[in-house]
């Protein structure tokens, strides 16, 4: 066997993107996400908002999980483990203070995709995994005006993670076309963004991102 082949063998799955809606997802915004998801493959789509009642926020997020759907892209609630439930979400995404890991697997079953935000802990990474997460995120990377940034992470994390752990882990956090590489080169399985495709071109944004996730393995 060669060399070549050893590695082969070895060798993870290719980055992929992980979209992030922002606040405001009204008007034009499900154009915009269609836009998004037809200019390049796009993991898992998460549902952001804030400051409104979930009558609200399942009225505003019928025509997005329909827009998913149609494309085969996880639709992933932030922080509400009852709003993922009272719309039937592909998954939900918790913080340290949304309710546990297994709350939520009851709520939702057990084939829905439960992330966990553990900013730089290892220690909270582990405890999620343990507690059967299927993904944990870590950030922010980079300076980020999408939320208040308390903690902060470095590469070695998601090295770290990626040499000892299966679970997949999500880098989040300021992160641009210019600036995912060493992400990509770290072992981050997902690029979480937002402001970078939201605040421009979002076609484009997406498109820049695959070329700059293929640049950086390449």
């Amino acid at each position: 066997m060669t060399d070549e082949n050893v590695q082969t063998e070895v060798e993870r799955e290719p980055t992929q993107l992980y979209l992030i809606s922002p606040l405001d997802v009204c008007g034009s915004f499900p154009d915009r996400l269609a836009r998004a998801l037809d200019a390049g493959p796009v993991a898992a789509f998460q549902y952001r908002v804030k400051d409104i009642d979930q009558h609200e926020a399942a009225r505003l997020a019928e025509p997005l999980q329909a827009i998913c759907a149609e494309r085969e892209v996880a639709f992933i609630v932030n922080d509400s483990i009852s709003l993922a439930r009272r719309i039937g979400a592909d998954g939900v995404h918790l913080g340290q203070e949304d309710g546990t890991v297994e709350e939520a697997r009851q709520a939702l079953g057990r084939d829905a995709q439960i992330g966990v935000t553990c900013h730089n802990s290892r220690h909270l990474a582990m405890e999620a995994g343990e507690a059967g997460a299927d993904y944990v995120a870590f950030g922010a990377f980079f300076p980020t005006t999408t939320k208040d940034v308390k903690h902060t992470a470095g590469l070695d994390l998601l090295e770290w993670w990626q040499a000892l752990f299966e679970i997949p882990c999500v880098a989040i956090g300021g992160i641009t076309p210019e600036n995912c590489a060493p992400l990509v080169r770290a072992g981050a399985d997902f690029l979480a963004v937002s402001g970078a495709v939201w605040n421009g071109d979002e076609a484009a944004a997406v498109k820049a991102f695959h070329a700059a996730m293929k640049g950086a393995m390449s």
